[in-house]
């Protein structure tokens, strides 16, 4: 791909409709001043006094926030609890530009929140303590899936694409429970020409008729070969070639800093990560390398195009240190300047797989 065929799918973003179905948390940073902590004089235990509270869109809310810096228009789908904490975080996904008319509020549920407390010591130093999650431990109630099916084909015809982020590892605790998968796969099949892109930690094996996009172990893990311990490139191709059959849709696997491997109707093609230098933050990697593959599928990319925005976006956020980071278009045309224009053509192709 060249500068001006980049340009023109970047230039296709702002027009792009995509909704965003999942679950959706609250992050919500607690930072902490060590030299103001008390003493409780009920249990003489050490209290720490908040001096700030930073609260901001979580999970699929960071794949919202990457989608929006890339100027996609956003939809949300997903359940938030009729609480401060569901309040906090619709009003940060409208605040970037995201439409929250779709999202469900469910009294009976809690909005999922991770509470992260973020210690500056007396020397300045600045350090996360204990993580504090507050998750949905029961089974979605079947009416609330009803609804959740109910917006989802009604929501179909009017996108260019569903990007679905299946983030809770308990089975049907979430938003994508069986009976949403199901009707995802309903969908992916009825509307074989829509860009349905679907990242799931626990379950991507379970879907059909949708583009997969596992990291390495989920994929191996999808197929049963998955031991944990190292795996070599060729076992990931060979789980990749699986996940490809299985779904009959294109299947990116990451493989961290050494890129993307595509799986699709022209064979299994290598997209060489994009090198960056100095200190790295990988939190919310995954997301924005979503955010671009299904943004350039969506304005009429192939899979090796998509698959290299990704790794550009991806590029970006990584060095962005202590946050979740997100890109811009014209930041990721000048990445592409600085480190694809003078390299070798992206991509490898290798055998068909069908």
């Amino acid at each position: 791909m060249d500068e001006s065929h980049l340009r023109h799918l970047l230039n296709k973003f702002p027009s792009v409709r995509l909704l965003l179905a999942g679950d959706f948390f609250l992050d919500k940073y607690l930072d902490l001043d060590r030299r103001l902590s008390e003493t409780s004089l009920e249990t003489g235990l050490e209290a720490y006094q908040v001096i700030d509270v930073r609260p901001s869109p979580g999970a699929a809310g960071t794949v919202a926030n990457n989608l929006r810096a890339l100027d996609v228009q956003v939809t949300a789908l997903g359940i938030v609890g009729d609480d401060g904490e569901g309040y906090e975080l619709k009003r940060g996904l409208a605040t970037c530009g995201v439409d929250v008319g779709a999202l469900i509020v469910c009294p009976d549920r809690s909005t999922p929140t991770y509470f992260k407390p973020m210690m500056r010591e007396a020397d300045g130093r600045v350090h996360e303590l204990n993580r504090l999650d507050l998750k949905n431990r029961s089974p979605l109630p079947m009416s609330i899936e009803a609804q959740l099916v109910e917006r989802l084909r009604a929501l179909a015809p009017t996108v260019d694409g569903i990007v679905v982020a299946d983030q809770v590892p308990e089975a049907n605790c979430g938003v994508v429970t069986d009976r949403v998968r199901a009707a995802l796969a309903e969908l992916g099949k009825r509307y074989p020409k829509l860009t349905i892109s679907v990242d799931s930690r626990e379950r991507i094996g379970c879907f059909q008729n949708v583009i997969l996009k596992p990291n390495a172990r989920e994929a191996l893990r999808a197929v049963g070969r998955w031991s944990g311990e190292a795996y070599t490139r060729e076992e990931v191709k060979a789980a990749g070639v699986t996940l490809f059959r299985r779904t009959g849709r294109p299947v990116f696997v990451t493989v961290g800093a050494d890129g993307i491997l595509v799986f699709s109707q022209t064979g299994v093609q290598h997209v060489p990560g994009v090198p960056v230098t100095g200190p790295i933050d990988i939190v919310g990697a995954g997301d924005s390398v979503m955010a671009g593959i299904a943004s350039t599928l969506a304005a009429g990319g192939d899979p090796g195009e998509s698959a290299l925005v990704g790794n550009l976006v991806a590029s970006i956020t990584v060095q962005q240190i202590g946050t979740t980071g997100t890109a811009s278009r014209s930041q990721v045309l000048e990445r592409f300047r600085e480190f694809v224009v003078h390299q070798k053509p992206v991509g490898q192709s290798y055998r068909p797989l069908l």
